[in-house]
């Protein structure tokens, strides 16, 4: 079975492909699983590899966009929602949140609604990289796209 039909990388291509039809899911060679494997194959700055970051409150769960050379702010976060607690979910939660599994978490497509922070640090590069539902599948698209699809707030996330 090529990584293609995969049922979550066709719901990210869906999803992609009614955006806007040039979209292409990019098959790896390698695992993109982390932000550094994905840039080694792209050939690109580890910065413009989006990480997908599903973080958890009591009563509901945030996915945040960051760049692949930043760290996620809890305290940021926890001063933006208003809140006092907040964690990573766990790769179980991630799989029955969004629908993927860690190292494939897109940007987009998730099973459940989810609200999206983008980091503004992202805005800097002209080509970004998201998983697109499988560790070895990427998708390529420029900051105000991203904003777009996702429909997510733009803020300072980064440490």
């Amino acid at each position: 079975m090529s990584l293609l039909d995969k049922e979550p990388v066709k719901r990210v291509e869906k999803i992609l492909k009614e955006y806007d039809h040039s979209f292409n899911i990019i098959v790896l060679d390698n695992s993109a699983r982390t932000a550094k494997d994905a840039a080694t194959s792209l050939g690109c700055n580890v910065g413009a590899i989006i990480k997908s970051l599903l973080f958890k409150t009591q009563k509901s769960f945030i996915l945040c966009l960051v760049a692949g050379n930043k760290r996620c702010s809890l305290n940021k976060l926890k001063k933006f929602l208003n809140i006092k607690d907040i964690s990573m979910a766990s790769p179980d939660e991630v799989k029955t949140h969004t629908g993927y599994t860690i190292g494939g978490v897109s940007p987009v497509g998730h099973i459940n609604k989810t609200d999206i922070l983008i980091d503004e640090s992202l805005n800097k590069f002209e080509e970004l990289f998201g998983a697109a539902g499988h560790p070895n599948c990427v998708f390529k698209i420029n900051f105000e796209k991203l904003v777009k699809i996702t429909n997510g707030k733009i803020e300072n996330l980064t440490e």
